[in-house]
C-alpha cells in the first residue's frame, strides 16, 4: 500500500495505548503523519511515544476518557491548535464486558458498552465533523465489530453498542458526503488483541478460531492493514460503509 498520502496529515487515534491503535500509530508515524493519540492509559501513551520512529514534534499525546463529551472535545482542539487542522480520526477506543447471556446481562453492563462504544464515537465524531467542516474534507473511521453486523451470542450489549456504531456512521456519512467528509466503519472477527486475549481463555479463542470459515482469528496486522486502506485519502470515493473484515465468516 502507498504510504505516501499520509505524510503530513493530521491523525487522530483514540485508544491508541494497545491492540489496533498502537499498530496504526506506528505505521502513520513511519510514514510521516502529525499524530494526535488518545487513550485512558496515560503511561501506555508514554510507552508507546518511545516506540515511534516520527519526529516527536508530530506526535502528540493526551489522556481522553471518551464517555466524557469535554475531554473528547478538548482532544480535538489539541490537533486543531498543534497541527492546524484535523484531516483523518480513528474512533478505536472499546471495551467489552463479560461474555454472558442476555438474561444475566445487568443494566450496568449495557451502560458501559453504550458509554464507551457508542457515545465515545459519537461524541467523537460530532467534534471531529465541526472541524472538518471548517477544512471542507476530513475522514473518519469507526472500529466497529462483525458483532455489530449480524447476532453475537453471549456478548448482547456489545453487540448492541456496535450495531449502534455502524447506524450513526451510515448516517454521518449521507449527512456530510456533499461536504467531502467520509465516514466509515470496520466490523473486525475476533482477533488477538488484549481487548479479546485477557478475557478469553485459550479454549474459548480455539472455538472462535474453528468458528471461522477460514478457521483461524485475524491478526491485528490483517485488521489495521484494512484500516488504512479505509482511510487512505486515495480510497476517496469509499464512504457510509461498514466493512467486515472477518475471513468470511459474515459470508455465512
Amino acid at each position: 500500500m502507498n504510504t505516501e498520502s499520509f505524510n503530513n496529515k493530521v491523525v487522530l487515534i483514540t485508544g491508541a495505548a494497545g491492540g489496533f491503535g498502537t499498530l496504526l500509530a506506528k505505521h502513520l508515524s513511519t510514514a510521516g503523519a502529525k499524530l494526535v493519540l488518545s487513550d485512558r492509559n496515560e503511561q501506555g501513551l508514554t510507552e508507546l511515544r518511545k516506540k515511534l520512529s516520527g519526529d516527536p514534534a508530530n506526535i502528540t499525546t493526551q489522556t481522553c476518557d471518551v464517555t466524557a463529551e469535554t475531554e473528547v472535545a478538548a482532544l480535538v482542539s489539541t490537533a486543531v491548535e498543534n497541527y492546524g487542522r484535523l484531516d483523518i480520526a480513528i474512533n478505536n477506543a472499546g471495551m467489552s464486558t463479560p461474555m454472558k447471556l442476555l438474561i444475566d446481562t445487568t443494566e450496568e453492563e449495557l451502560d458501559l458498552n453504550f458509554a464507551v462504544n457508542t457515545k465515545g464515537v459519537f461524541f467523537g465524531m460530532k467534534y471531529q465533523i465541526r472541524q472538518m467542516l471548517t477544512q471542507g474534507e476530513g475522514i473518519i473511521l469507526n472500529v466497529a465489530s462483525k458483532a455489530g453486523l449480524g447476532g453475537a451470542p453471549k456478548l448482547t450489549s456489545y453487540a448492541a453498542a456496535k450495531h449502534a456504531v455502524v447506524g450513526i456512521t451510515k448516517t454521518a456519512a449521507l449527512e456530510y458526503a456533499k461536504k467531502n467528509i467520509r465516514v466509515n466503519a470496520i466490523c473486525p472477527y475476533f482477533s488477538p488483541t488484549p481487548m479479546v486475549t485477557e478475557g478469553m481463555d485459550d479454549s474459548l479463542q480455539d472455538m472462535l478460531a474453528k468458528a471461522s470459515p477460514m478457521k483461524r482469528l485475524g491478526t491485528p496486522d490483517e485488521m489495521v492493514t484494512a484500516m488504512l486502506m479505509l482511510i487512505n485519502p486515495e480510497n476517496s470515493y469509499l464512504n457510509g460503509q461498514a466493512i467486515a473484515v472477518d475471513g468470511a465468516a459474515s459470508a455465512l
